[in-house]
């Protein structure tokens, strides 16, 4: 056999696994596409019921500053504007119903490299994650969004004979923005348990080096509060606090993490120990 024919050999194994592997990551990018599709044309088909939906906190937030609730009224300057946000909306609502179906996609398409172990330690925070994230969503939509409302609300002004008449009428792609720029901050916030808990299982973070950097993460919590939330102390303050709870809360899942961790190593090394004592007993049986 040539040079040449050997190389061609080399080539065709190599090529062969690598052709799997695009067969199968682009059947994982259908499922994943599809179900977003799905779920994209179900909330445009529900638009208008979504975004009727996503007004309630503002309907709260008119009760709490004294106003009829029912007279909520949002507006649109653009012809487009109104069917622009329900398209927006739609890609939003469909990203979150499809989430769980493209994360369990990347689980299958990522689980044949992974050891079973690591299998079993991956799949706990692919739950996890889903499930915090609509922790924050829920704490956005039940009370943190009445309160900003309720903070803009309050900033209106009554006409009289020396001052204006300033109502507030927000724009509907605008509240929408507002809405979803909280949910989506407090739903990547939310995953802070989980990412600290991933990095300690693979041995690049500890429960020492989090606690030891306390203070800078309560510095950068209030930063980034302030680049992903409006330009309002309450809505900051209310991303930020929730975050150094959160950072608490994953110093502790990685002190438990760590436990488990020495538990299991001891109990290997004791294993270790017993079967290296068995194997050197000598057999008597025989004598």
């Amino acid at each position: 056999m040539s040079v040449s024919d050997k190389e061609k050999e080399e080539i065709e194994k190599s090529s062969a696994p690598l052709i799997e592997h695009l067969i199968e990551l682009r059947r994982r990018l259908i499922w994943s596409l599809g179900g977003f599709f799905v779920a994209f044309l179900a909330c445009f088909f529900f638009a208008k019921r979504l975004f009727n939906l996503l007004v309630v906190p503002f309907k709260w937030a008119t009760q709490w500053a004294g106003l009829d609730p029912h007279k909520v009224e949002l507006i649109y300057t653009a012809p487009q504007e109104f069917f622009f946000t329900q398209v927006k909306l739609a890609m939003f609502g469909g990203m979150v119903i499809a989430f769980p179906l493209i994360a369990t996609q990347i689980y299958k398409f990522i689980a044949p490299g992974l050891y079973k172990n690591e299998r079993s330690a991956f799949l706990p925070f692919l739950i996890a994650s889903p499930i915090l994230f609509l922790m924050g969503a829920s704490l956005v939509y039940f009370f943190f969004t009445p309160m900003v409302m309720w903070f803009f609300l309050a900033m209106q002004q009554t006409g009289t004979n020396d001052q204006v008449q300033i109502s507030l009428l927000p724009k509907v792609s605008e509240y929408l923005s507002l809405i979803m720029t909280l949910i989506f901050s407090f739903g990547l916030v939310f995953q802070l348990p989980v990412v600290t808990s991933l990095l300690t299982r693979v041995g690049i973070l500890s429960s020492q080096a989090l606690a030891e950097k306390r203070k800078w993460a309560i510095v950068l919590s209030f930063v980034v509060a302030a680049v992903l939330t409006p330009p309002d102390p309450m809505s900051q303050c209310g991303l930020a606090i929730p975050t150094i709870i959160l950072y608490e809360v994953a110093i502790w899942s990685s002190r438990m993490i760590e436990r488990a961790q020495a538990r299991d190593r001891l109990a290997r090394e004791q294993a270790e120990a017993g079967s290296s004592v068995s194997s050197d007993t000598p057999d008597t049986s025989a004598s």
